[in-house]
This record gives structure tokens, sequence and C-alpha cells, in this order.
């Protein structure tokens, strides 16, 4: 069966939608959100309000699938979201999917293909850890710097998690990370398996968007990492590292005052969009919904029209 993916950055109202849209399709929801996998975060992450049911996780009702079950210690990559993915659509071969999240990666790893790379192994990445922790992330980005200048022009200094990967393959193979990538990274889906949707934002909308989101939930996110903290785990847990916890964690550590933390997140924010955009702004043969003030944004209006689109396209 055709899947849907609503695609977008952050902020977009992919959450709302993609609801709308299981309600109006009798679907269920697959998060492709690397951050709304872990547990505890819920606030900070925009992860949509729901209750656990019989191992199911229900937002008003409708399955929504990869999100609220990860320990906040633990690591979640691509691989592992296209097993579990794999595991839900055999589950569910009859019912419609609706792809939501703004992670490109794991979606085009999914609907295109990723390539066969070595594992991580716990020794080395403890040694990555250790350069971290000595020489923070712009001593981890400068010796990827030295060893792949390609991969350190395409990762920014402050993505850490791609940073260290890439380090680490080079480390593996002894080849530049850039070398080991196949033509599927520039692959598009393929429009009988799957319908992607981009919301495409007027990029002045979307940054307001993102700010009244982030000055929303900024507390929530403090009181989150807050708990956590409190509870024993260190501050550079995978799950605090996700976007803004970092900040989080500077305010509560007493590093910054809450309005600098909140800046911040709010710039860092604007840039990631920045960088989904680009990202999906490639999936030259989806469906694009132009979004220009935020009255355009109308959920059921917008769920009908890519159903219609969706019938006529299949």
């Amino acid at each position: 069966m055709r899947s849907i993916v609503l695609c977008g950055p952050t902020a977009s109202g992919k959450t709302e939608l993609a609801l709308e849209l299981a309600h109006q399709l009798g679907g269920r929801i697959v998060s492709a959100d690397s951050r709304q996998v872990y547990k505890h975060l819920t606030i900070g992450t925009a992860k949509p309000q729901g209750v656990w049911q019989n191992n199911a996780y229900l937002v008003d009702g409708i399955p929504y699938e990869l999100v609220d079950f990860l320990d906040v210690t633990q690591t979640f990559n691509a691989g592992a979201f296209c097993k579990r993915t794999r595991e839900i659509t055999a589950e569910n071969p009859n019912t419609p999917l609706i792809f939501a999240g703004g992670t490109g990666m794991y979606l085009h790893a999914y609907f295109v293909g990723m390539d066969d790379l070595p594992p991580s192994t716990p020794e080395l990445r403890e040694q990555l850890e250790k350069i971290l922790a000595c020489e923070g992330k712009e001593g981890l980005h400068a010796r990827l710097n030295e060893k792949d200048p390609t991969s350190a022009a395409q990762i920014p200094v402050g993505n850490v998690q791609r940073t260290m990967r890439a380090l680490e393959l080079c480390l593996l193979t002894g080849k530049p990370a850039s070398e080991l990538k196949s033509g599927n990274f520039f692959k598009l889906p393929d429009e009988k398996q799957v319908h992607f949707v981009y919301l495409d934002w007027d990029k002045d909308a979307l940054c307001r968007r993102i700010e009244a989101r982030t000055e929303q939930i900024f507390e929530g996110m403090c009181e989150e990492t807050r708990t956590l903290l409190a509870a024993g785990f260190a501050p550079d847990i995978p799950a605090l590292k996700s976007l803004g916890y970092p900040q989080a964690v500077e305010f509560l550590q007493g590093k910054t005052n809450r309005q600098a933390a909140l800046e911040r997140v709010i710039i860092l924010t604007r840039q990631y969009a920045k960088r989904q955009r680009t990202w999906f702004n490639r999936y030259t043969n989806a469906t694009k919904i132009s979004l220009t003030n935020l009255s355009d944004f109308q959920p059921e209006k917008l769920a009908a029209h890519i159903l219609q689109v969706h019938k006529k396209s299949a």
C-alpha cells in the first residue's frame, strides 16, 4: 500500500496535519523524528501528547509509532529506524501509513536505501567520546577535517553525532567517509511506493512559528532536563544532546541566563530548519504545499487536498 510522507522543517505543522490525515484516511502514523523517540522528553521535543494502551502509543485514538519508547541513555539511528519501520509495515499490511517527521536521513534510508557501512565499535566510540570531552566539539570537528575535509565541510561543527560517525568511518575503513557514499544519497524515492508531501513555508512565517513554539516549550524543556539531572543522569547522555537541551543544561548549571539560553535555542532551531529545507527541496517529485501566512495552515482543508492529490497520483 502506497504511503504518504509529510516532510518539512521543524515547526511546520507535520504532527497536526498527520493526525488529520490519519483520521480522514483511517491510517496510523510513523514518526520520523530522531528526538521524539525518547522517553521523558515530551515538551521540549514537541512530542504529540498521547497515552500508552496495549503496547501502543495513541494520540487522539490514532496509533503513533516510534515515539516515547527509547531509554534516554540509548542511541537511535537510520538503520534502527528502517528495521522497526519494516516490522510495522509487516504487522499492518492493509493499513495506510502516514510518515511524519523532519529527520530526512531516516526517510531517505527507508524509501531509497542506505549504504552498507561498518557498525560502531564500543572501543572506538569511547575514544571519540574522550576526544570530545577533552577538545570539545570544535576539536572533534577539526580532527574530521584533517581526515576528510569534504565531510567536514558538509557537517556543521555543532552536529556532534554526525561528526563522530564520519570520523568513526574514517578510522574504521581507512578511507574518507565522503568516499563511502553510494549514489543512493542523490536518488529520489519511487513515486509508486510513496507519496512525498513537502510543507514549504515562507521563511519569515516559519521563523515566527519557530520563535513562538520555542518560547512556549522552553520552560518545559528546562523542567525535563532538571528532572533527568536530578535523577542522576549525566548532562551528556544521548537524549540531552537533542536540539535545545544542551542550552537548557547550561542554563540550569548557571553558565548562562534564561533569556540568552532561549535566544540561542531559537537561533539553533532556525539553522536546523534551514538545513532541513535544503534537504527536502531536492525531492522534486514531492507534492509541494506552499504556506505563506500563518493563517494558511488549516489542517482539515490541507488534509482533504492532499488526499485528493494522493488518489489522483496513485
